[in-house]
């Protein structure tokens, strides 16, 4: 495996030494791409969510979805912050707010791994603003794939719930909250948001330079090409599926399954987060897939009868 991957990086990079140019636009297109749109919604959910985990919401939160998370999701009541929060701000934020509890002991590493499996919510401004203004020019199919995304995630947590097995009925929940000094508390939550921030472009420009490439080399047709890119990166492969010449419901199909799945991107993303816990990736892996597919099924039956 490691001569294979060895080999993959020689050859990445001659063709990046030797296509200076599209590494250099890509790269600047990504920088366009982070300032303009993904440091704007993420950065303010960073820093809010460690100043709401030190003053208490975790907590608050617990007690408030106590029920569902029990009875639904069968896990620990004070996953939901990482629920609440991740459906605000998006991906890959749920394993920055998973790994925050897990490192402060909130949740354990079974619960983390298990939380992090529902949790994988795209940002609603992108799929209202993005893909149904700018790729599809319909909010109607906007508002179609933004609910279906959530509702099939809550189903890959009812579905799931059962994959790994914890004991949340013990959970305590801490009512003495201990906080530092807000000036020690915000200067800490700035600095962890700008480096997850930038290990969040990091990997989109070395996914988007990727797939720049292979776009260029290999020998495949628009629709393999749209597909491809969107496997790889996501943004840029639901902005090639929006001018395939395919029917609207076909494109919101595919889109709204690229978004359930998040792209390699988004996976490596997740991973390099959460690299230094016990956290498990795998089941992660898995719950995407099926994300994806409820997803690409329930926009396909759904889309006649709404739009």
């Amino acid at each position: 495996m490691k001569k294979v991957i060895m080999f993959f990086l020689i050859v990445l990079a001659y063709l990046i030494l030797n296509e200076s140019s599209i590494v250099i636009n890509t790269t600047i297109n990504a920088i366009n791409i982070f300032k303009t749109s993904i440091f704007p919604s993420l950065f303010p959910f960073f820093i809010i969510s460690e100043l709401l985990i030190n003053y208490g919401f975790v907590s608050f939160t617990s007690k408030l979805f106590k029920p569902l998370m029990n009875k639904i999701f069968k896990i620990n009541s004070k996953c939901a912050f990482i629920l609440v929060m991740s459906m605000i701000s998006g991906f890959p934020s749920n394993s920055k707010y998973t790994k925050d509890l897990y490192l402060k002991g909130e949740i354990n590493e079974l619960e983390a791994t298990k939380v992090l499996m529902f949790t994988h919510f795209s940002n609603p401004l992108f799929i209202m603003g993005a893909i149904s203004t700018t790729f599809l020019n319909n909010k109607k199919i906007g508002l179609l794939i933004l609910i279906i995304h959530y509702l099939s995630n809550f189903i890959v947590g009812f579905l799931l719930r059962n994959m790994i097995k914890v004991d949340f009925n013990n959970t305590k929940i801490n009512n003495d909250i201990k906080t530092s000094q807000f000036a020690k508390v915000l200067s800490k939550a700035i600095e962890n948001a700008f480096s997850t921030l930038f290990l969040i472009l990091g990997t989109i420009i070395v996914f988007l330079i990727i797939t720049e490439l292979f776009n260029k080399y290999l020998s495949l047709n628009i629709y393999l090409k749209g597909i491809l890119s969107g496997i790889l990166e996501m943004t840029g492969g639901i902005s090639n599926i929006s001018i395939l010449p395919i029917s609207l419901k076909e494109k919101s199909t595919i889109i709204g399954m690229i978004l359930s799945f998040g792209g390699i991107s988004v996976h490596m993303q997740v991973k390099s987060i959460i690299a230094d816990t016990k956290i498990k990736y795998q089941p992660y892996l898995i719950a995407r897939l099926i994300h994806s597919s409820i997803t690409g099924i329930l926009i396909y039956i759904l889309f006649d009868f709404i739009i």
